[in-house]
């Protein structure tokens, strides 16, 4: 077992990563503030693992609730159906609130908790491979709105974040591989070691070998702890760790959420980041190739698909939060390791980018 801590003040808490640990009560209660608890995971998660980690909570009078699986029911209805089972489960304000599943279960959970009688105690059992090393770690929590990706939503943090590696074995191949972009993502904004060691290991990644997955994670949740604890609500460099997000953003929201994975659009975002960098001088091409290169081996898009006009994409990206007096910012390359946040760039070139990189 493994434990990063994540320095915030009075709100720091622990990153447990291990394995078979999920249903630990013995990690559990020393996280729970109440007699109760509610878990929240959906339809495909829940039948694996709901039952063990109910039973070992079975002190706790836990509360079960399953809601159907998929990014286009991360909305404020199914917040409302959360909280309409939480009041009429009862559940007083020392309820502890315990998100089972992937990145839309931590993020609903962790939002319904912010808002439930205004705050509840939560914690984060994310059981895929991007909830474990991004959307569990900082407190992000929100849902999407039919203009625009998370645009509702609160920063509140869990009380901890147990990340059980064992899950990963039912995990179906695209959505691992969907994981590993926000992984790489890591490498190419402030790590060329990390980025390196991903080169050489991404067979064994793409295998589930364990020891490679659990350095993956750790690596990745301790820069994203580092860059959280600097900039906890995203008012300076925490807004690096949205490299290709912007336009991954459009991607999920112009196609419809749920046709896209959320790390698949980012994955083609990443590249339309690197190529823009290089269209206005800062990236090398050959740097571009060597991020198309990394995100074929974890067999992930490198386009946009051909159906999204330019259109469509810059009208999401027009309401993209990074948005500040009116110009659309990005994160863009000036090196493999070190990217910025930047509205200096040519729209023309946003536009020729946008229409050359889909297929």
């Amino acid at each position: 077992m493994k434990i990063l801590d994540l320095d915030l003040g009075d709100r720091s808490y622990p990153i447990i990563i291990g394995t078979n640990h999920y249903a630990n009560a013995e990690i559990l209660r020393k996280y729970i503030m109440g007699k109760r608890v509610a878990i929240v995971s959906n339809e495909t998660v829940a039948p694996i693992y709901l039952e063990k980690l109910a039973t070992s909570l079975e002190s706790y009078d836990p509360v079960s609730i399953i809601l159907p699986d998929g990014e286009e029911y991360k909305s404020l209805n199914t917040i409302d159906s959360v909280i309409d089972q939480l009041l009429a489960a009862r559940c007083d304000r020392k309820i502890t609130m315990i998100a089972l599943g992937g990145g839309v279960i931590g993020d609903m959970t962790g939002f319904a908790a912010a808002c439930y009688m205004r705050g509840v105690p939560f914690i984060q059992i994310p059981t895929s491979l991007l909830s474990q090393v991004d959307s569990s770690v900082g407190g992000k929590t929100g849902v999407n709105h039919k203009r625009g990706k998370n645009m509702i939503g609160a920063f509140y943090q869990p009380k901890c974040v147990l990340i059980d590696t064992s899950t990963l074995d039912t995990l179906p191949s695209k959505e691992l591989s969907a994981g590993l972009a926000e992984v790489i993502k890591y490498g190419l904004i402030r790590d060329k070691n990390f980025l390196f060691w991903l080169e050489e290991n991404m067979v064994r990644l793409l295998a589930r070998d364990p020891a490679a997955l659990s350095h993956a994670i750790f690596e990745s949740c301790r820069h994203k702890s580092e860059v959280v604890a600097d900039d906890e609500l995203e008012r300076g460099g925490r807004a690096l760790l949205n490299l290709g997000h912007t336009f991954g953003h459009a991607i999920e929201a112009g196609m419809g959420y749920g046709n896209w994975l959320h790390g698949e659009a980012v994955a083609a975002g990443m590249v339309m980041a690197a190529e823009l960098s290089c269209r206005l001088g800062w990236l090398p091409r050959a740097d571009v190739v060597r991020v198309e290169k990394i995100i074929s081996m974890a067999k992930l898009p490198i386009r946009a698909p051909a159906s999204l006009s330019v259109a469509v994409m810059r009208e999401h990206m027009a309401v993209d939060k990074k948005v500040t007096d009116g110009k659309l910012q990005l994160v863009l390359f000036k090196a493999i390791g070190d990217v910025i946040l930047t509205d200096d760039f040519s729209e023309k070139f946003l536009d020729d980018v946008l229409a050359d990189l889909r297929n």
